[in-house]
């Protein structure tokens, strides 16, 4: 927090950078936000909850509330420093408008204001104002409260002072407009997960979620972050052993926070995340964490008495069996790769993890050893699992159909493999067996005696 002022200071109205106008966002709204169903309904909460995120992330709010109303609009509040009101220099209007008004207008692109964003490969606030039946945004700064009204993206009030306030912040509501969606209805389920999701990614701020339609309210703030996310998916599961691991560090302003355990299961759960953004397909993080894990064990395997064949034969793969793991990341400017853009591409960010893991679990292991045994015996469990599941199945190919038959071993079989290539003479006695024999083609033809 250390340059909270200077970081405040800049985040003026310069600050807000356009990078094209908003055009065709009604009529291809499927370019912006996916498609025009259930997905992208709730796509635009989350442009306007990750800008609220993201104002905790720079260290501004600690705060954020999210409303569904009965109409099904949705407001989102945070106690950030709120969007600037004042005049931008280049376009000549209000730079709150401009951000809900122009395509890609917003301060993510200025590493200045936002370090790190879970917005930045967003589509903005405009596109939320161009798809909602309207939209109004109130802006608390500089102990004034600021307020414009939108409708289906065009404004249609002037940003005026509405009154004096000591709150701070941005709030936001918007009704998603039914000429666009197939349903506007919104999903409770869906958007609790997601703030709960958020409340274990960011610990020191506090998430509210009010629901008018079932009049219910829900408050999230944990304070342990993602040790508390890794407890709730332990749920069910019998743990390996009690303690969660915790591993922190940062390195070329790359931030890691990590933890995990162990159970039971044969099962491999890994929850990802890149600023705040959850990475369903994995990426550079993940790899990282698990070449990290896999050197930590190695390195630490010779203070165990382990026979070792059996330390030779364990594989990363087997010392991830029964893990459940929560892997964190704030990365400055995060490449998304994959289908779905939910695979972090970065390079540098596998080898910052990987060596904050290993050093981290170094030093861990060192002094928790009954810990290391218990994840090196399950590993080895899970080893022998595999190479006698191994043997089986190089057992079953190697087999004939005629071979696995519960035939005499007088058989004389043939090298042919393929049972519709096959002859089978069965014939009465060794004597005839005998001629049969000599006079048969070894490639395809068995023969039986009986």
């Amino acid at each position: 927090m250390g340059n909270k002022k200077v970081l405040s200071e800049e985040y003026k109205a310069e600050a807000i950078k356009a990078i094209t106008g908003l055009e065709h966002v009604r009529t291809r709204p499927s370019m912006y936000i996916g498609d025009v169903g259930e997905r992208g309904l709730h796509h635009l909460i989350w442009e306007i909850l990750d800008n609220a995120v993201d104002e905790h992330m720079a260290g501004y709010a600690d705060q954020i509330s999210l409303t569904i109303h009965a109409d099904n609009s949705v407001t989102v509040e945070d106690n950030g420093r709120g969007i600037p009101v004042d005049i931008h220099p280049e376009t000549g209007i209000p730079a709150v408008q401009m951000v809900f008004t122009m395509l890609g207008a917003g301060g993510k692109f200025d590493k200045k204001v936002y370090r790190y964003s879970g917005g930045l490969h967003g589509v903005g606030a405009s596109v939320v104002n161009a798809l909602s039946e309207w939209l109004v945004v109130e802006v608390y700064r500089d102990g004034l409260i600021y307020r414009q009204e939108y409708r289906r993206g065009e404004p249609i009030t002037e940003v005026r002072t509405i009154g004096k306030t000591t709150k701070r912040g941005t709030k936001v509501t918007f009704k998603p407009d039914p000429e666009i969606f197939e349903t506007t209805k919104i999903k409770h389920d869906i958007v609790e997960r997601r703030v709960r999701e958020l409340a274990y990614l960011n610990p020191n701020c506090k998430f509210i979620l009010k629901d008018e339609r079932i009049n219910k309210e829900f408050v999230y703030h944990f304070k342990k972050g993602i040790e508390e996310l890794v407890s709730y998916l332990l749920v069910g599961k019998t743990p390996l052993f009690e303690e969660i691991v915790r591993i922190q560090g940062e390195a070329e302003d790359v931030i890691v926070d990590i933890a995990f355990s162990y159970t039971k299961d044969y099962k491999e759960v890994v929850e990802s995340f890149v600023n705040n953004i959850k990475t369903v397909e994995g990426g550079t993080h993940v790899t990282g964490f698990r070449s990290g894990l896999t050197k930590a064990v190695m390195r630490a395997l010779p203070s165990l008495k382990i026979q070792k064949d059996l330390k030779e034969t364990i594989t990363g793969e087997d010392l991830r069996e029964g893990l459940v793991a929560v892997i964190s990341c704030k990365v400055p400017e995060p490449q998304f790769e994959g289908q779905t853009k939910t695979k972090l591409g970065n390079q540098n960010v596998k080898n910052i993890v990987e060596s904050i893991v290993y050093e981290n679990l170094s030093n861990y292991f060192e002094n928790n050893r009954e810990i290391l045994r218990l994840i090196v015996e399950k590993a080895i469990e899970a080893a022998l699992a595999r190479e006698a599941a191994k043997k089986a199945k190089e057992l079953v190919r190697r087999k004939s159909p005629l071979e696995d038959s519960t035939l005499p071993g007088k058989l004389a079989d043939c090298s042919e493999k393929d049972p519709k290539k096959c002859e089978l003479f069965i014939v009465e006695g060794e004597s005839a067996g005998g001629s049969a024999k000599q006079g048969r083609d070894r490639r395809f033809q068995a023969i039986l005696p009986l």
